[in-house]
């Protein structure tokens, strides 16, 4: 589904933030990419977006080149991605639902079923019933929940979640981590960039570390038979029913490869 080849990326500066990256994703995995600040994980997510073109290599989706997309057709691509922000990018003076309504209206949604859609979202992220407050109305927890809703409202493919815990404290941020793991349990592959590293103990298959831009270790994140998640089961309870892409297949590989002659 995904394959970053080659990739090089620097700014005007000349700051390398990205320097010859390789890797794919599969259609239903759920990737956690570590790094402290700095290491690249923003400028992987702006690429996949194409709000960032690479100086070298190419980002394939779907068999799609983002290089050789027209300008016109790249609000199609970030249909196929849903971007979850650190800092929310919530609209503060606009209610939790019409915050959801302008993603359902820019993606051309069925206006007369957006209320039934937000409805179904905001059960699906934990904040029922809730469309009618503002974002100063809730806690950091919830407005991120509010912005994951906003992300998913179009059923996209992939999701790419930027530090998406990271404003929030301990206790919210595992939730907000199973919130992300029940999306993918639906179907959705799942993009986690974050430097708290407590996070990839909970992560059910695969942790792709960043230092300096280049990838230093991809492995298999799959918890042992021997130490089942306590709360595999809940998280499956309300789960997304989209069709976002066929499930993965189970690895019994423990460690991947890195290609770095691709």
């Amino acid at each position: 589904m995904i394959d970053f080849s080659h990739i090089t990326k620097s700014y005007p500066n000349g700051d390398v933030v990205l320097n010859d990256v390789n890797f794919s994703v599969s259609p239903g995995e759920f990737v956690v990419i570590t790094g402290k600040s700095g290491a690249g994980k923003t400028t992987l997510g702006r690429l996949l977006i194409r709000d960032l073109l690479p100086i070298k290599g190419k980002i394939v989706i779907d068999g799609e080149d983002l290089n050789q997309i027209k300008p016109k057709n790249i609000p199609l691509i970030r249909r196929k991605v849903g971007f979850v922000f650190q800092d929310y990018k919530i609209i503060p003076d606009k209610t939790i639902g019409e915050n959801i309504t302008i993603a359902l209206e820019i993606g051309g949604y069925n206006r007369k079923k957006i209320q039934e859609k937000i409805t179904e979202l905001l059960k699906i992220v934990g904040i029922p019933g809730k469309e009618h407050l503002f974002p100063g109305q809730l806690s950091g927890g919830e407005v991120q929940r509010a912005a994951i809703a906003r992300a998913i409202a179009c059923e996209p493919a992939i999701l790419f979640a930027d530090e998406p815990t990271g404003n929030l404290d301990k206790d919210t941020s595992v939730e907000i981590f199973n919130l992300l793991k029940k999306i993918n349990d639906g179907g959705t592959t799942v993009i986690l960039a974050t430097h708290d590293v407590t996070l990839i103990g909970l992560n059910p298959d695969r942790n792709i570390h960043l230092e300096k831009g280049k990838i230093v270790s991809d492995v298999d994140g799959k918890p042992s038979k021997s130490e089942p998640s306590s709360d595999s089961s809940s998280l499956r309870e309300g789960t997304p029913t989209w069709p976002a892409g066929p499930r993965r297949g189970k690895s019994h590989s423990t460690k991947r490869k890195i290609n770095i002659n691709k």
